[in-house]
């Protein structure tokens, strides 16, 4: 029997402490597509600088990781979009898959539309570009950044 997720509108943390030395990095990240192509930028900042990932960040307190990943992509690439669904829960943990972070994470990912805006990168992002998920699997990024490509591209979404 499959577990249902919980209400993640109600996880309005930044970080999770665990016995007062332990930190786990709550973050929301944005699967944006357009034209069965995916969003990444490439990252100008630690961890993981160099790599191309999607765009997400840290759930600042107060807000919801929807609110977080709306957030996150409009700072980062100057797009507004909207969350089509849930895309996935991962944890990452430090050092895991090419990753250069020491910290583990659990990123709450959905699957985006862009509505509004054209792409503009801050100081976050040297570059980016809209990748089809076969094109992803050869890029430097990260083993969970390619898992996800994969995924989509078995949602035939177009």
């Amino acid at each position: 029997m499959r577990k249902e997720l919980p209400d993640l509108k109600r996880i309005r943390t930044a970080h999770v402490c665990m016995r007062g030395l332990v930190r786990i990095y709550l973050g929301a990240g944005a699967l944006v597509h357009k034209g069965g192509r995916l969003l990444l930028v490439r990252r100008n900042e630690q961890p993981d600088i160099g790599k191309w990932s999607f765009p997400g960040g840290a759930v600042e307190l107060g807000e919801t990781t929807q609110e977080a990943a709306v957030r996150e992509v409009k700072e980062e690439t100057g797009l507004d979009i909207k969350i089509e669904r849930l895309f996935d829960v991962l944890t990452l943990m430090p050092h895991e898959g090419g990753s250069t972070s020491p910290r583990q994470a659990v990123v709450i990912d959905y699957l985006c539309k862009p509505v509004r805006g054209r792409v503009r990168l801050n100081r976050e992002s040297s570059d980016f570009g809209w990748f089809t998920p076969g094109e992803v699997q050869r890029l430097d990024t990260t083993r969970k950044v390619k898992e996800c490509a994969a995924r989509f591209a078995r949602l035939r979404i177009r």
